[in-house]
């Protein structure tokens, strides 16, 4: 795990791009998930774009996560199928817990 540091017109540049491979092959795979007759394929939670982050209206904002990993179409779907907000809490949960993401611990800090 090097970086690789540039030194250009007297400032140190370090370049991340290795290590941030890394982390990104050291994510567990996609898993699929099926609720009341609904599959539906979630990748690992820090594979997720970063603007999923602007579009969060709180921490716990799991409808707008799962728009953006599923599509509009999906989370549709979802609802006709009848989730409740038990459904979303379970689906977070284990996704969350299959992401590598300790109970407690928010999506967002452990990025670091």
């Amino acid at each position: 795990m090097t970086t690789t540091a540039k030194k250009a017109a007297g400032r140190e540049v370090v370049s991340l791009d290795s290590l941030a491979s890394q982390k990104r092959e050291a994510l567990p795979e996609p898993v699929t998930f099926e609720l009341r007759g609904v599959e539906f394929t979630l990748a690992p939670f820090h594979s997720l774009p970063m603007d999923v982050q602007e579009r969060m209206r709180g921490p716990e904002d799991y409808l707008s996560i799962l728009r953006t990993a599923l599509g509009p179409e999906k989370v549709k779907e979802m609802i006709e199928a009848g989730y409740t907000l038990s459904d979303l809490n379970l689906i977070a949960e284990e996704w969350m817990r299959r992401s590598g993401i300790e109970p407690g611990e928010s999506p967002a800090s452990t990025a670091s």
